[in-house]
């Protein structure tokens, strides 16, 4: 005799046993912002980059509950609906299952909508608003390290800033042994009256030794770029 689908999912919650499907949470709101979303990866002087996607910073409902919250999306849903600021949007989402490689709060989407597009004049810059470009444009571009007290109160609107997930490997010959943080970049003009790069930063490495990442770093990254560009 076969079980209906509500009597299966009463017996995996009485065992505590967890689908995907189980865990996805509807959620819906209000864009903030969107953003790249990008994972750092540090090994003393070395860094790599791994362009994701992007995040929607919302102010909406979870499963009910209202609050902010932010959600990230692959390249392609990206792509498909042009998301910026002032949209709203709805979805279903897994809660994120290792929060030191992410930003997000949820991830793996779906049921993605656009329920309602942004209306009214754009404010003059900064923070720079509309639809954020590709992730190539954001590779091109280079980016400086922004000062976190800057991003948090100034840039989380803007669609060239970034928090990024930072998984740092300590001892290049014991690679399981890593660290975790977050670090704000700016992808923008070089110009921005906004603009604060913050002390610079210091990776770990073995035995105590650590390695700076003076302003040259940024310098070079960006020297392709006019103050404007």
């Amino acid at each position: 005799m076969s079980t209906s689908p509500k009597v299966a999912t009463r017996r995996r919650q009485r065992r505590g046993i967890m689908t995907g499907t189980d865990r996805k949470l509807p959620w819906q709101g209000e864009l903030l912002s969107v953003q790249p979303r990008i994972r750092l990866m540090r090994s003393f002087d070395q860094r790599s980059h791994s362009y994701l996607g992007y995040i929607l910073r919302i102010r909406g409902t979870v499963a009910g509950e209202a609050r902010e919250f932010v959600v990230a999306i692959g390249k392609a849903a990206h792509e498909k609906h042009q998301f910026q600021s002032g949209d709203r949007v709805s979805g279903n989402g897994e809660p994120v299952e290792d929060a030191r490689l992410e930003t997000a709060d949820l991830y793996k989407v779906s049921g993605l909508k656009v329920t309602g597009r942004a209306g009214g004049a754009v404010a003059a810059p900064p923070p720079i608003l509309g639809v954020p470009p590709a992730l190539e444009v954001y590779r091109e571009r280079g980016h400086r390290r922004l000062a976190a007290v800057t991003y948090s109160t100034k840039c989380t609107a803007c669609i060239w800033g970034s928090e990024m997930a930072v998984e740092m490997i300590i001892d290049q010959w014991n690679p399981s042994v890593r660290r975790y943080r977050r670090e704000t970049f700016c992808y923008g003009p070089k110009s921005c009256a906004f603009y604060k790069a913050g002390p610079t930063r210091k990776v770990p490495g073995r035995k105590g030794m650590s390695w700076e990442e003076e302003d040259w770093i940024d310098e070079e990254a960006t020297a392709h770029r006019g103050p404007d560009d």
